[in-house]
């Protein structure tokens, strides 16, 4: 009997290293053929090569005092203090809403909120100040106490203005490989709060009619946003577009009064056309799929456990904990070629970066395969086909597309918003098409993300213009914009003006 058993034993450790060695290999095969395929289409599964080069202090924008600040120890968090501000207190008092267009901002509001936010009727206003005075004459009487509010804020808006002559742009971040989703990013939030500030600056200076100033602070925003270009972080790219959003406002405001001069309007034009938010999606993705192979291979050689990354309390996940301790390693090459395979379905040809192009239709297709993929009654096939990593480390890439197409357009009908503006301060009026703008005033047609033609665009009857994007829903609505202003399910992504 003891015999007997021994055999079994033997037999049954064998068929267990067996099955162990054949799975390993299984996994390393498949998973070293899809790598392959992976880099010989152009991808980088190395999450180091995305790290940026360093650059000398005296050539680096980053390299300033109140950006080292941001990253200042051991409590990153204690830099958001420098915002308990006089606009801070102030923006408590202003709703803030989507729009269905755009519209001036409300100075008095502004004016008024930083008025209550000084004396002891403050909390009785949270987010309820609005004044609806939105003529030039009302703004431009409250824009001297909205500059007076935000002289606070001078010397570091100095101190960016100064660095901002700099050629190169390297933030001062530590890029722990050994835990890649524990970088710290503080400086976005702290941009993003000077952007902010800055935009109702500009806007408070063009209805004081100081369009130099404004341009300057307009500037000074865009270059903010371009000043971590160069990061391979998702987020990076997505407040990125959220401070070039900011510098859009002033833009727009100065061109419904007719504040800008064509030489303003050359140089914001000049900036405006540069941007391809297309392309740029296309580093952070890169290394968003590197970090996630390197994250499964961090797992295997213990360097995180599975509690961790669900975020679960260790002690109720300690089965499975055990459980990623005892799997062959090549189910672990087969959660990374899941994840690379999943990773590709969400985004396959839903954007062109060498065409500047979006399908939404591709996005919304790759969106219904992927939550199909990881619906609840598929969770046996999660774990069969080795799909577990994937549920915890895909983000929902299917809103980047949506997010590029946005920027893209935003700041390509900008750019012709200020071509349009320069031929009518030349021809007394709005061309007839936008053919006649090429090539004086603007040296090539951009063309819509949306659809590869070129936009829409028609005079109207008052003098002014609709210039428009088909949009999310790829039908032309004769320049009707839906409920918002980048509406995602109905009408048009419209840029207009007021009625005079």
């Amino acid at each position: 009997m003891l015999q007997r058993r021994l055999f079994v034993l033997a037999c049954l450790l064998t068929l267990i290293a067996l099955f162990y060695t054949e799975e390993d290999l299984r996994g390393k095969l498949a998973w070293n053929k899809c790598r392959r395929e992976l880099e010989a289409n152009g991808a980088q599964l190395n999450l180091k090569a995305f790290i940026p080069k360093p650059v000398p202090d005296e050539q680096n924008f980053a390299a300033t005092p109140f950006v080292k600040s941001c990253f200042a120890k051991p409590n990153y968090a204690a830099t958001e203090r420098r915002w308990h501000d006089a606009y801070s207190r102030a923006s408590d008092n202003i709703p803030q809403k989507a729009e269905r267009d755009r519209h001036f901002i409300d100075l008095v509001a502004w004016e008024t909120a930083s008025d209550v936010a000084r004396s002891s009727k403050a909390n009785w206003y949270h987010n309820a100040i609005e004044s609806h005075k939105l003529d030039l004459e009302s703004r431009a009487k409250a824009a001297p106490a909205v500059l007076e509010m935000l002289k606070t804020n001078e010397a570091v808006f100095a101190e960016l203005r100064a660095a901002s002559h700099r050629p190169y742009s390297r933030y001062p971040i530590f890029y722990d490989l050994e835990n890649p989703w524990g970088i710290l990013l503080p400086h976005l939030s702290n941009a993003r709060n000077v952007c902010k500030r800055l935009q109702l600056k500009a806007c408070a200076e063009l209805a004081a009619g100081q369009g130099k100033q404004a341009l300057q602070d307009v500037e000074l925003i865009l270059y903010m946003a371009d000043s971590f270009k160069g990061e391979p972080f998702l987020i990076s790219y997505l407040v990125r577009i959220a401070c070039l959003d900011l510098s859009v406002q002033p833009i727009w405001e100065g061109l419904a009064e007719h504040a800008w001069s064509d030489a303003q309007l050359q140089e914001l034009q000049a900036h405006l056309q540069q941007y391809d938010f297309v392309s740029d999606l296309k580093l952070p993705l890169d290394s968003e799929q590197a970090g996630g192979v390197l994250t499964i291979d961090l797992l295997f050689k213990r360097k995180y456990n599975f509690g961790q990354l669900t975020g679960g309390n260790r002690e109720e996940m300690w089965a499975a904990d055990l459980l990623f301790r005892i799997i062959p390693h090549g189910w672990y090459h087969l959660e990374q070629l899941s994840y690379c395979r999943l990773f590709q379905t969400q985004l396959g040809r839903t954007f062109d970066p060498m065409n500047k192009r979006v399908w939404p239709s591709r996005v919304r297709n790759g969106v219904q395969v992927f939550e199909q993929a990881f619906s609840p009654r598929n969770s046996f096939n999660i774990i069969v086909h080795h799909r577990v990593m994937s549920g915890i480390l895909l983000p929902a890439l299917g809103k980047l597309p949506l997010r590029a197409a946005k920027a893209q357009t935003e700041a390509d009908q900008a750019a012709l918003a200020c071509a349009l503006e320069r031929y009518r301060l030349t021809n007394g009026q709005f061309p007839e098409s936008l053919e006649a703008l090429a090539p004086r005033f603007i040296s090539q047609l951009s063309h819509d993300v949306i659809t590869g033609e070129p936009y829409k665009y028609h005079r109207t009857t008052d003098g002014q213009f609709v210039l428009y994007s088909v949009g999310w829903n790829e039908k032309e609505d004769g320049g009707v914009p839906g409920e918002t202003l980048f509406d995602e399910k109905q009408g048009d992504w419209v840029w207009q003006y007021p009625a005079p």
